[in-house]
């Protein structure tokens, strides 16, 4: 087989591991939301089985429902480590070929061993909610790293103006980061429902609220946080500080998105651009309707379905801003 058709099918799978990547986020936050994150206390198995079944059910705490999320979950996770092992044997076999990527494949098989010691100590810590967001944080890095890998690389040179909107891409890029922190910690902490009303929180426009107790990091260990163990004022803390985190990084990439649709050369480029406002304002809407409706399970589910569609978006335009090394500017 050709290099260029090795390639091809290199970013297919790639492909594929994104869009996988993509459904265990989903599944993830399911879990999540449905209290399941517990259905099996042990793990990689289910009360020490491969698979949930009625024979567990003298077992103490055993429910069938959560057993079977949390194992569906875990059976697309195992899928997607395979996958990737597959891309990174791939890549260290044809390793010489010129264009063969090997250092994200590298750094994206390290990320999902980190995720599956991630997803044990999810459980075996109780669902730690610095453990889940970081469980988050790494669902979302791997998909952004396998969309990177299926995408094709800009061909055309990159004029300066162009490529000056790096830096602020760069900003757009940290500001999505910390907003998707702020809702793992959102989530992690069970602060969706601590403000039931928009655009007020609690009827106010600045609530009562505990921010010495809302982020603190670390509680030590044997705690159970299914649930939540937060007073209402430091979860309305979290809750409102994630709105205004909404905020400020929604004007960002919004900003940045219309500076991009309307400057550049590139049509890649405007479209990347254009898409992303496109996420930013979707996102936007799933929250507030989530909100209004009284954090509906779908539609929760579906407002981390679009944190990964913001992730997508923003990596997309990265990798238009950033060509092949080869590639030159032109003024």
């Amino acid at each position: 087989m050709y290099p260029q058709r090795r390639l091809f099918w290199f970013r297919r799978l790639a492909l594929a591991g994104a869009a996988l990547a993509a459904t265990v986020v989903v599944l993830g936050a399911w879990v999540r939301l449905t209290n399941a994150g517990l259905g099996c206390p042990d793990w990689p198995g289910c009360y020490g089985h491969f698979y949930p079944h009625a024979g567990h059910a003298a077992q103490s705490g055993f429910q069938f429902g959560k057993a079977l999320h949390e194992m569906i979950h875990r059976y697309f996770a195992l899928t997607l480590g395979i996958i990737i092992a597959g891309l990174l044997v791939w890549a260290l076999l044809f390793r010489k070929d010129r264009d063969q990527p090997l250092g994200a494949v590298a750094l994206l098989f390290v990320v999902v061993c980190l995720q599956g010691a991630l997803g044990a100590f999810t459980v075996t810590m109780l669902l730690k909610p610095l453990i889940v967001t970081a469980h988050l944080f790494g669902g979302l890095t791997t998909l952004a790293l396998l969309w990177w890998l299926s995408l094709t690389p800009e061909t055309r040179q990159l004029s300066v103006r162009e490529a000056g909107l790096r830096k602020y891409a760069l900003v757009g890029l940290a500001a999505l980061i910390v907003q998707i922190f702020l809702g793992g910690w959102t989530s992690s902490n069970y602060a969706a429902v601590a403000c039931p009303d928009f655009p007020t929180c609690q009827h106010s426009w600045w609530p009562r609220m505990d921010y010495r107790d809302a982020f603190v990091l670390w509680r030590g260990l044997g705690q159970d946080y299914e649930g939540g163990v937060l007073a209402n004022p430091a979860r309305v803390a979290i809750h409102f500080t994630h709105r205004l985190g909404a905020l400020v990084a929604g004007s960002i990439l919004i900003s940045l998105g219309v500076l991009i649709a309307a400057s550049a050369k590139s049509r890649r480029l405007r479209s990347a651009g254009g898409l992303l406002v496109f996420a930013v304002l979707l996102q936007i809407s799933i929250g507030v309707a989530t909100v209004h409706w009284g954090v509906p399970l779908p539609l929760a589910t579906l407002h981390n379905a679009g944190a990964a569609f913001l992730v997508i978006s923003m990596v997309w335009l990265l990798r238009a801003l950033w060509p092949a090394p080869t590639i030159g500017m032109v003024p």
